[in-house]
Order: C-alpha cells, then structure tokens, then sequence
C-alpha cells in the first residue's frame, strides 16, 4: 500500500478530530474529547499535525505534535497522539508517521522526543521497543481540567 505523509491543512481537521474521538473510543475514554474542529482552528499555530493519507485520499493516520522545552535537556518534540484506523494497522502506517516525526526532531535540532502509552496498549509498547524507545516506569501524569484551572487553590 502507498501511503502519503504530509502536514494536515486546516480542511483535514474534521478528519484528524474524527481520528482523536477513535483513539479515545479505543483508549476507553470517549467522553474525555472536548476539541472541536473550531477551537482547532483557533489554535492551530500552538501544533502540528501529520496525516497517512491512501492514495485514494483517505487519511487513514495522524501524528499530532509540538514542540517543548524540557529544563535538562531543551528543545525538544512531544507527540501527543500518533494513531491509525484499525483497517490499517501492521502495514507500517503508524511507522511510517514516527519516522516523519523523527525526521523533523532531528532537522531541528530537538534534544529529546517524547510521548506517553498506556500500559495495556501492548502492540504499542512492543512497536515502540522494537524502535529503541525507552519506555519509563518510575514517571507519573500530573494533569488538571479546565475545572481543576479554574479552581486550583494551593
């Protein structure tokens, strides 16, 4: 199968938003989703997206991504979500978006590229090792909502 990666225009949005509602129907957690098509665009300038795309142009991947500062090392790329239709999986889709990821880590100079898998995603974990990644035990996520903004108090 040939598959094109390219960066995601603003008209591959819903098709990009479409494949976030996936991987969150997957990772178990569809309600969690609270992006939308419009606040993607009205925040486009702060990531960058990549999509598989067929040649039939149907995007059948994305790798969605920014770039961070870490204090021990400096810049660096995260990859928030990198995911493929389950139609398309084991023909190298996802491979393909993290060699594309890890080209533009290395054209700019990035010191680091991280991202996070939950431990029960094994296909995932096993991709990952198989590519050289180190896979950490000992961090834990820190997040808070909206809400837990709004009200944080310490």
């Amino acid at each position: 199968m040939n598959i094109n990666i390219r960066e995601a225009t603003v008209n591959d949005f819903p098709a990009v938003l479409s494949l976030i509602k996936e991987l969150a129907e997957f990772e178990k957690a569809p309600e969690k989703v609270t992006n939308s098509v419009q606040q993607m665009i009205m925040e486009k300038d702060l990531f960058r997206c990549f999509v598989a795309e067929t040649e039939e142009k149907e995007i059948a991947g994305m790798a969605l991504w920014f770039f961070a500062y870490y204090t021990w090392v400096g810049k660096s790329l995260y990859l928030d979500d990198i995911y493929v239709k389950k139609v398309y999986r084991k023909q190298k889709v996802g491979t393909t978006l993290l060699r594309k990821v890890f080209e533009v880590a290395r054209e700019e100079g990035c010191k680091r590229v991280r991202w996070q898998v939950l431990d029960w995603n094994h296909p995932a974990i096993e991709m990952y090792r198989k590519s050289g990644a180190l896979i950490e035990k000992e961090w834990l996520n820190c997040s808070f909502d909206e809400e837990g903004i709004a009200n944080f108090n310490l």
